[in-house]
């Protein structure tokens, strides 16, 4: 058959529909009586038995309430029973997940036409006024409430419902969307036809449009957001700009009886479909006419119109432009020609040849056109004709690059097959480069096509792992063997794929209630990140622990750590890490920095007495207040207190408390705050202070050496500058430090007088060092006569230059002529 004979002509452009399926629905399934509606890219068809329409009795089973989901070729995918209530909303997202909302806001995401959902509520006083209707779009939808209210959810992964502007009072007669990609604030934009005008509502504002020629009883916005439809009470539709500014085209039905639907067919023209009529409206008001023997249901797609019978299913949309140009009646196009020219050929005809000498200049351009109109014919025949005169071009061409001919012959491979009645998934060549073989893959997978998609992914080299894992996944729920069994024959199946998640598997076999498969099937799962987590929500916790240290990730084993101590009581979660090292060395490394408490129930568990000990020492030097430190000491030494191996660590705290007794009694007696300190620092408080019986009580007490007392000692008195106390002690015969660190420590402090007294003393000092130490202290003249002692006549010139008093010059200047004689 001749491709233009089922295409309409409207103004400049032609439309064709095109007959996909035939027989679709059984003659007993009353598709006026339900609600259809379909997702994009020829995707499944939902039916849901229209509440305000009578229906046939059929018995006490076919009056339940049902979600019957089909491909477009009347397969039956699935069958969802539904009890859950009133259904006021049915819609599907772009990839392919099914919604049903309810009268009082609950929302049911369908995610993989099998019957898995997610579900959430829309809340805002959903509940309260009740949902009367939805609108959907590709990623989110906006539900009306009986009080005009709108609420928009803009994601079906995270739904967050939100209250949009209120809008007036008054009778909604149609309403639609704007989705936020066509709109200027990037957030969904909703026309409400209130009276006889139109209120654009979002997020922040209700704005009125200021029309005068309604009431609207249908609304249909453009897939590309630029144009809307509108259609009268009086049978009139008009097509102006999405921001109202102007009107395109005005085409009067002339219809006594109101259309059931409005929608775009693509950007160019308008379907109006009435229950078994579909008028479709182009540019200028032209209109084509379609008749069908019963009730016709209108899906709109991105780039058409599918319209379903009970007994077919076609497309209805504008002739690409390339195919435009090749079939065309009295075109002259080279592709056209070359066309001609392989039929030619096939006849036998030397007309082929002529053909091909007339178009030769432009041969490149007739075979790209030849091989992009292919991808968009849905007749195989014409498929190969138009790829036949391609290859019949391109061997005549010298130089012709063939890729895309190659790339369009396995895109028309796969939309073939995808088209096949049994699959049901009409894809046009536009809508395939829109949805990618990637999710056309995924679309497949749900529908269990698991052979074809391999297949598929094997020709267009995708990726296969997820069909496996889907399929493995899908054997686990519903095959009947025993585990082993499945098990076997899964990892049969999957042995040497690559990027194969066990998990994911073992997951589904879990949620099925087969937790030992699911173990089972863990145990091929190379990667531990991927165990783990399931392990632990399967009550597998020691495997998952074992499975942590076996995969040296120290993150991981620290989160199944936390996981297991938040679950179990501590005694049973130290008996699960006690068997292992590494667990109780993660742990005790963790607690010594943030949780000590857990750290000596560590300890007391495992009866490590030292340890524990060591942990209240630690708290002991913590303690604010002496009775505080004492009493985490005393505990420090009851638990060191059996032990033979500890006796100088228990010693060390008997003196530790010892001393903080003492310090106790001290904060207690004097002006000084003394808890903390050191013996050592005791001490020289003390002294400083002038306390030096008591200083003295704590050096026998704590059997402090002499040489120690006598530092202390003398760093106390410079601090407190008790000249007096070191003129006294400079009247000992013996010091047991020596004499030295007091002339130091004095001439520091800034008292060289004093630090002189203690020059004559010092033993074990060289002449020069004497003399350094008098000049040091400013006394030449003494320096002078040390000088004299060791004959040394180049110190006593040295000398000469430094004294500064009369009478020192004048002694150096005599001993230096007493030493030349």
């Amino acid at each position: 058959m001749n491709p233009t004979a089922d295409w309409e002509k409207l103004g400049e452009r032609y439309y064709r529909k095109v007959q996909l399926y035939t027989e679709v629905f059984d003659q007993d399934l009353e598709l006026e009586n339900h609600i259809v509606t379909g997702a994009p890219y020829g995707g499944a068809i939902a039916l849901y038995r229209d509440e305000t329409k009578l229906h046939t009795f059929r018995g006490s089973q076919g009056s339940k309430s049902s979600i019957d989901v089909y491909s477009c070729s009347g397969k039956l995918i699935r069958r969802i029973n539904w009890d859950k209530g009133s259904i006021k909303g049915l819609g599907w997202s772009e990839d392919e997940k099914l919604l049903v909302v309810t009268q009082d806001g609950t929302v049911r995401c369908y995610y993989n036409l099998q019957g898995d959902f997610s579900q959430f509520s829309l809340g805002h006083g959903a509940e309260e006024f009740g949902v009367v209707a939805c609108r959907f779009y590709s990623t989110g939808f906006v539900a009306l409430l009986s009080n005009n209210h709108l609420i928009s959810v803009s994601r079906y992964e995270e739904p967050r419902p939100k209250l949009l502007a209120v809008p007036p009072d008054g009778v909604v007669h149609s309403w639609t969307l704007v989705p936020p990609a066509y709109t200027l604030s990037r957030s969904v934009e909703v026309l409400l036809a209130i009276g006889e005008t139109i209120y654009v509502v979002d997020a922040t504002e209700s704005e009125d449009r200021m029309l005068d020629i309604g009431p609207f009883i249908h609304i249909s916005v453009s897939p590309n957001g630029k144009f809307a439809a509108l259609y009268t009470e009086s049978g009139k539709a008009y097509v102006i700009t999405s921001d109202f500014q102007n009107r395109l085209s005005e085409h009067d039905s002339k219809a006594k009886t109101l259309p059931v639907d409005l929608l775009w067919c693509g950007n160019d023209a308008v379907v109006i479909a009435w229950e078994d009529e579909v008028h479709l409206i182009g540019p200028n008001g032209s209109a084509a006419k379609f008749f069908y023997d019963g009730r016709v249901h209108a899906i709109a797609d991105h780039d058409g119109v599918r319209l379903i019978t009970n007994d077919v299913c076609d497309f209805l949309q504008k002739v690409p432009e390339v195919t435009d140009e090749v079939f065309r009646f009295g075109t002259v196009s080279p592709a056209s020609i070359l066309l001609d020219a392989v039929q030619q050929l096939e006849n036998e005809s030397p007309k082929a040849d002529d053909n091909i000498q007339l178009i030769k200049p432009n041969l490149v351009e007739a075979v790209d056109a030849c091989v992009k109109a292919s991808g968009h014919e849905f007749s195989i025949h014409w498929q190969k004709q138009l790829l036949r005169a391609a290859s019949f071009g391109k061997s005549v061409v010298d130089i012709y690059n063939s890729d895309e001919f190659v790339e369009m012959c396995e895109i028309l491979r796969v939309l073939n097959a995808v088209r096949f009645y049994s699959v049901g998934l009409p894809l046009s060549y536009e809508q395939f480069l829109r949805l990618t073989p990637e999710k056309l893959i995924e679309r497949l997978i749900n529908r269990r096509e698991y052979l074809l998609a391999l297949r598929i992914s094997s020709y267009l080299r995708l990726p296969t792992d997820r069909i496996y894992v889907h399929w493995a996944s899908q054997k686990v729920r519903v095959s009947s063997e025993d585990e082993a069994t499945i098990c076997r024959l899964i990892v049969e199946k999957l042995a040497n794929k690559r990027g194969i998640s066990f998990e994911e598997i073992a997951r589904a076999a879990y949620d099925e209630g087969r937790g030992r498969l699911a173990t089972e099937l863990l145990n091929y799962e190379p990667r531990a990140g991927k165990q783990v987590p399931l392990l632990l929500s399967m009550e597998e916790d020691e495997i998952a622990l074992d499975k942590a240290i076996e995969s040296g990730d120290s993150d991981l084993i620290f989160f199944v750590l936390l996981q297991l101590k938040n679950k179990l009581p501590l005694a049973s979660f130290f008996r699960v890490i006690s068997s292992r090292p590494i667990a109780t060395a993660l742990i005790e490394s963790s607690a010594k920095g943030d949780d000590m408490e857990l750290l000596k129930d560590l300890y007391y568990q495992d009866d490590r007495r030292t340890d524990g000990a060591h942990v209240f020492v630690h708290d002991a030097l913590a303690q604010r207040d002496a009775r505080g430190a004492i009493d985490k000491l005393t505990l420090a030494g009851k638990l060191l207190s059996d032990s033979k191996d500890t006796v100088f660590d228990l010693k060390s705290i008997q003196e530790a408390q010892t001393l903080l007794k003492m310090q106790e009694a001290f904060d207690r007696d004097l002006e000084e705050t003394y808890t903390g300190l050191s013996v050592n620092e005791t001490v020289f408080r003390l002294l400083r202070s002038g306390y030096s019986s008591r200083a003295k009580k704590v050096q026998a007490e704590f059997k402090l050496g002499e040489k120690t007392f006598w530092w202390i000692r003398l760093r106390a008195h410079i601090a407190s500058r008790a000249w007096s106390e070191i003129e006294t002690l400079s009247s000992t015969r013996k010091s047991p430090i020596g004499w030295t660190p007091f002339f130091n420590s004095l001439l520091s402090a800034g008292n060289p007088k004093l630090a002189s007294v203690f020059i004559p003393k010092c033993t074990g000092i060289t002449s020069a060092e004497r003399i350094e130490m008098w000049t040091k202290c400013g006394m030449i003249k003494q320096a002078a006569e040390e000088a004299f002692k060791t004959k040394d006549l180049k110190i006593l010139e040295d000398l000469r230059g430094k004294a500064s008093r009369p009478g020192d010059a004048t002694e150096v200047e005599r001993l230096i002529a007493q030493l030349k004689r």
